[in-house]
């Protein structure tokens, strides 16, 4: 935990890759802690906002791919086993939160994938089922890249606008505040985006069998 406060004091490019790496696996590591006050420093020209997402982003893909490959090699006994092993409570983990992000996997398909990565809880075990299901990589990649960037955006774009009204000293705090509200525009919008896949599914299978 110590390790962890220091790397969140102390954010740079490399720090910001690797916090979000380890937020993409088991480990609990908020990343509104994290890309918003490096966004908030970059308003102010100590870091550029631009490689902030970046490094955000890269970091996600490479935790999400470790998920990924350890659900598609080890299987779904030795995930639960984990997720219910003292290391896993340790991480915040159980199998109830794995089998939360299965069934949001089975319910919404690929696109889970994408969607996923931005709702609280779901987001940093999207890739186990994705990995269970063995869904292509690179399409797994490419929807890990779209949703992480998207929400890493986000919290960039709230550390920007935080450091024109708020001093640092306060900034932990209006983050919580702000967080709640973005968590609720970010589950209306996930919410529009399954209809819409919904709907254009349901539209391609309907042309297809009128076409045959």
């Amino acid at each position: 935990m110590n390790f962890l406060t220091s790397l969140l004091s102390n954010l740079n490019y490399g720090t910001i890759f690797f916090l979000m790496m380890l937020e993409s696996t088991v480990v609990p590591v908020p990343s509104e802690f994290v890309v918003t006050p490096a966004a908030y420093h970059a308003a102010s020209g100590q870091l550029d906002v631009w490689l902030v997402i970046l490094s955000a982003t890269l970091g996600a893909n490479l935790g999400a791919t470790v998920n990924y490959v350890v659900a598609l090699y080890v299987g779904r006994p030795v995930i639960y086993r984990f997720a219910n092993s003292r290391w896993g409570k340790m991480c915040l983990l159980n199998q109830e939160k794995v089998e939360k992000s299965e069934r949001y996997f089975d319910e919404h398909g690929i696109v889970a994938t994408l969607t996923g990565r931005l709702i609280p809880g779901i987001r940093h075990l999207i890739s186990i089922p994705a990995g269970l299901a063995r869904m292509d990589y690179w399409k797994f990649l490419l929807y890990t890249t779209i949703g992480a960037g998207v929400w890493h955006s986000i919290l960039a774009a709230l550390g920007w606008y935080l450091h024109a009204i708020v001093p640092e000293d306060q900034l932990d705090e209006k983050i919580t505040e702000y967080a709640e509200y973005i968590k609720l525009i970010i589950l209306g919008l996930v919410a529009l985006a399954v209809v819409y896949f919904v709907i254009k599914t349901f539209a391609k299978r309907r042309q297809k069998g009128a076409e045959n």
